[in-house]
């Protein structure tokens, strides 16, 4: 490169600034001074200068660089955040089997979170709280990209206050953004009492929790899995949820401590049996999935995500098809001809499902109901069906609640329903009208009613009374009612409707022989009235199916409906709840 400066410029001068514009350039400099035919000065560039702009591959050498002291240091302080709070409350974690936090994320997340948040809050404070005992991040789950927290039960005892408030607020905030689920490792004491006026009732506080609980409510799965006592503001995150699992023995969730109990009420009672696994399982609903330990809590939260997709956006996920664990031949077999006769409703699910495809939610709660996920030639689908093994199939306060929950669920991640009908109707009595019959029993014909994913009914024997409505019978918009030969759809049984409409006739006849027989012809007669074969000729319903061809019948209807739309009167919401 040449260059031509002012005449008055020395030799130095011309030497200075050929070998500055050299380095800058790259490439060789020669100065002219003034109108002077011959360079005054001759500039090469450095050796890593001319390497850099000749276009080669080779890296320009460079000191042997690493970590600073600085570096260094704030590994050490990072380190030091990650062992958590002090070691004689991680030597109690032991002694209740549970495992430290840290050590939780490994064993859910190979190689622990993809990043964290936040790990730095309260560093700074007087009483230094690691993490201020709430870690959150995101992590890949089963090959799903999901937000995380988890409570360090080891820094007061999970307990929640400003800065892990933040935290949990930022990361609900986000995952509304992302589209992504949440997973909510639990183990919470609840807000810290003495640090109440900093988190409590702010609009930014702990009562935020709940209001972006609702916000992402149907929108990505939110899954939590208790390990601990969770008590107070602590228990509303896991009723939140779409899916709670405790874990037995481990895991308790109260409104109030046992402690705070007896102090209101005089009960004395312990915190198991206050709020315990069991209790959730079968009393109140609110665990959908019990497990055995911390391994089975992974376990079974691996298998609930294979059914559920990212978000609402989007379909859930398929699998390879598999035959079913018994040949669906068998199902007319195990479904009894007389309808008051029990037998075990999953006998005919594990005959239609894919085999080993089958999660159920909430076995011991309203056991009158099943509520299961499975796969149905790969397709993941929602059965809501009646239990003929428990109380004849009818339905009680607790079996509408849990299948209408779950029908909701369903709906709201785009999961096709499978209605296996054999039930009396909804349950009667003082007993069930004390607990709600009719109110339960109106939300599950609801969520059935607005559900607008595909639906398939199957009428596997009895249909009785209101019964068929809350199954998605022929007037609850299903895309096909389907009839086994052993089916019957009738305002009531034939023994009830017998009673009610010649009680007295028969009565009236005197000869015991002479009556009997006159009953039997009325309930013959009352059955055919009802059975599934004027129904479809009828067309109340569309068909009638082989029982051994069930799963092929319904594998193709819920594939040749998988794109069906459906849509909803133009309103804010029903006022249905």
């Amino acid at each position: 490169m040449d260059i031509r400066i002012g005449g008055g410029a020395s030799d130095e001068e011309a030497r200075v600034i050929g070998s500055a514009l050299a380095e800058h350039v790259g490439e060789s400099v020669d100065v002219y001074v003034g109108d002077d035919g011959t360079p005054a000065a001759t500039a090469d560039p450095p050796e890593s200068a001319a390497d850099a702009s000749s276009g080669t591959d080779e890296p320009a050498p460079e000191r042997d660089l690493g970590p600073t002291e600085r570096e260094k240091r704030l590994r050490e302080e990072i380190a030091e955040i990650e062992r958590g709070g002090p070691e004689k409350y991680k030597d109690r974690l032991d002694e209740q089997g549970k495992l430290f936090v840290r050590d939780r994320l490994d064993l859910w997340f190979d190689g622990g979170l993809t990043f964290e948040d936040g790990r730095f809050a309260e560093f700074d404070a007087d009483d230094q709280l690691p993490a201020d005992g709430l870690l959150t991040g995101a992590a890949e789950f089963e090959g799903r990209d999901c937000h995380v927290m988890a409570n360090d039960f080891t820094v007061k005892a999970g307990s929640m206050a400003g800065k892990g408030v933040e935290k949990f607020l930022r990361m609900q905030q986000r995952a509304l953004k992302t589209g992504k689920p949440v997973l909510y490792l639990m183990d919470s004491s609840g807000g810290r009492i003495d640090q109440q006026t900093g988190f409590f009732a702010n609009r930014e506080g702990i009562g935020k929790y709940y209001y972006n609980h609702s916000m992402l409510s149907g929108r990505v799965p939110q899954i939590c899995v208790l390990y601990g006592p969770c008590i107070a503001g602590a228990a509303y995150t896991p009723v939140f949820a779409d899916f709670t699992v405790m874990v037995e023995g481990m895991s308790a969730m109260a409104i109030a401590s046992p402690r705070m109990v007896e102090m209101v009420t005089g009960e004395k009672i312990d915190l198991q049996d206050l709020g315990g696994a069991q209790v959730h399982a079968a009393e109140s609903g609110s665990a959908d999935l019990v497990a055995r330990d911390e391994e089975h809590a992974r376990e079974l939260v691996a298998q609930l995500v294979t059914y559920l997709p990212d978000n609402s956006d989007e379909q859930p996920p398929r699998a390879d098809p598999r035959p079913p664990a018994r040949s669906p031949a068998g199902i007319d077999s195990v479904v009894p001809e007389r309808p008051n006769r029990g037998y075990d409703m999953h006998d005919v699910i594990e005959r239609v499902a894919d085999q080993g495809s089958t999660l159920e939610l909430g076995a011991e709660f309203g056991p009158e109901i099943v509520t299961a996920f499975c796969r149905i030639d790969g397709r993941p689908v929602g059965v809501v069906a009646n239990q003929p093994a428990h109380r004849a199939g009818a339905i009680f306060p607790d079996s509408a609640k849990k299948a209408a929950e779950f029908v909701w669920k369903c709906d709201a991640y785009n999961i096709p329903l499978l209605y296996l009908c054999d039930t009396p109707g909804f349950m009667a009595g003082s007993g069930v009208e004390k607990e709600g019959i009719l109110e339960e029993g109106k939300k599950m014909i609801y969520a059935t009613s607005s559900a607008t994913v595909p639906k398939q009914c199957v009428v596997v024997r009895k249909a009785y009374g209101a019964g068929i409505y809350a199954m998605s019978g022929p007037a609850y918009d299903p895309e096909s009612t389907l009839g086994l030969p052993s089916g019957e759809i009738a305002i009531m049984g034939p023994e009830a409707a017998i009673n009610a409409v010649y009680r007295n006739r028969l009565d009236d006849i005197e000869d015991d022989e002479e009556r009997a027989e006159r009953e039997a012809e009325l309930r013959e007669a009352y059955r055919e009235d009802i059975d599934v074969h004027r129904m479809a000729s009828e067309t109340v319903i569309d068909e009638i199916v082989p029982p051994s061809e069930l799963r092929d019948e319904l594998a193709a209807r819920f594939a040749f409906y998988e794109d069906v739309e459906k849509s909803l009167p133009d309103k804010k919401h029903g006022t249905v709840l």
